[in-house]
């Protein structure tokens, strides 16, 4: 019994890739279970009752009010700067009713009045500007040709997004990563058992001959 033992005691080479195995493991099943519970989760919440529709440009206006944000100019260098809201207005294919348009789900949760933040510059004559950038744009260059939006009536039935921050690339890859770094863990450590009971039975064999 104490030779049998001592055969299947593994070697500092094989304990290493069985801790190696098993890393992994955990690893995989701690970020399956944390992307789950605080990404995965909210995302299909988002996309849940959302859809796609064609949307129509019917106004473009500046508001009189101007929101802060800030600005970093250094590793010890931040402040506040302001700039004006822009909305853009919208017809949808699935709906009658003017929505306000957003450039994506966490542009909608920073500021829900506006359709566009602009990257904060200390100074706000420049942040106007690039509002008002954006606002011909969408006057001008868009006008009144149709593009795609998107819509979650469940949540935000009154406001479309020209993009969505949780596409299926995005949502594969959440999935997808964690799941390979489970299964690498696994493999390793099934090899490593594997190829130290083939190890014994070869010693047992080569002992039986002579």
């Amino acid at each position: 019994m104490a030779r049998s033992r001592a055969c299947y005691e593994y070697t500092e080479a094989e304990d290493k890739s069985m801790r190696l195995g098993f890393l992994l493991i955990a690893a995989g099943l701690l970020s399956l279970l944390g992307l789950g519970c605080c990404w995965l989760r909210p995302a299909l919440q988002e996309r849940g009752g959302g859809g796609s529709a064609n949307c129509t440009v019917l106004a473009v206006r500046q508001l009189g009010e101007r929101f802060a944000c800030t600005f970093s100019c250094g590793a010890a260098c931040r402040g506040t700067a302001r700039y004006p809201c822009l909305q853009v207005l919208v017809r949808t294919s699935r709906s009658s009713v003017p929505a306000l348009l957003h450039e994506d789900e966490r542009q909608l949760r920073t500021n829900p009045k506006c359709s566009y933040i602009p990257p904060c510059a200390r100074d706000d004559q420049e942040n106007s500007e690039n509002v008002t950038y954006k606002q011909k744009y969408w006057k001008e260059k868009v006008g009144s040709q149709p593009f795609t939006c998107y819509f979650n009536q469940h949540l935000r039935p009154d406001d479309v997004m020209l993009k969505r921050t949780h596409d299926e690339t995005v949502l594969l890859h959440c999935f997808l990563w964690p799941l390979v770094t489970f299964l690498v863990g696994v493999l390793i450590v099934v090899l490593t058992i594997c190829a130290k009971s083939l190890a014994v039975r070869a010693e047992a064999i080569k002992k039986k001959k002579h």
